[in-house]
């Protein structure tokens, strides 16, 4: 038995297609392209970035857990020198991962999310888990409806032609961590105005 056949309508003057197949959508990365460099392990959020539905809000949410888990150990200092770190390693982890993906700003790199919650969770700190729940949405709300000064953040770096500018990678990556860190500073802001209005 043969395969059926599908027959495409095709214009009588060019020959193309009328309706050109619609280009699928890149599937993302895998757990394998995650090992396959400790960059993208650190971009990726340690999986939790490679969440077909929402990678932002996975990130953000295993932001959350390892910051309950590491302060068993760690105090004020200790987050202050972890996120200190964790923005240039963030910056190299993203430009490496972006560039090895072939796309100036994935949306499955989570260090950014990861890095940002957790300076605004360690800014807010002590507070109940209800506190972080409602510090958790803000961040989320600037961070993906980018309103104003995020917005603002997140379109510095577009338009960014890899193939002609040779630092184009790099600045990809500082883009993809700026943007959260200007969404971490409007959810500290509106967290001070609701505390001390």
């Amino acid at each position: 038995m043969s395969e059926p056949v599908t027959l495409i309508p095709l214009d009588t003057q060019t020959g193309e297609p009328l309706y050109p197949p619609r280009p699928r959508k890149p599937a993302g990365p895998t757990a394998k392209f995650m090992f396959s460099h400790p960059a993208h392990v650190i971009a990726l959020g340690l999986g939790s970035g490679l969440s077909r539905i929402a990678p932002g809000t996975s990130g953000t949410l295993w932001a959350w857990v390892a910051f309950i888990a590491l302060s068993q150990w760690l105090g004020e200092f200790g987050w202050g020198v972890l996120i200190a770190l964790s923005i240039p390693v963030g910056w190299w982890a993203s430009t490496v991962t972006a560039r090895n993906m072939g796309v100036l700003d994935p949306g499955n790199i989570v260090i950014d999310e990861i890095v940002a919650f957790w300076l605004v969770l360690w800014l807010v700190t002590p507070t109940s888990l209800v506190g972080q729940a409602l510090a958790f949405g803000l961040f989320r709300y600037f961070d993906a409806a980018k309103p104003g000064p995020v917005g603002w953040a997140d379109q510095l770096f577009h338009g960014l032609q890899a193939d002609t500018d040779r630092f184009a990678w790099t600045k990809a990556g500082w883009g993809i961590m700026l943007d959260d860190l200007v969404a971490a500073g409007c959810t500290l802001m509106v967290i001070a105005i609701w505390r001390f209005a």
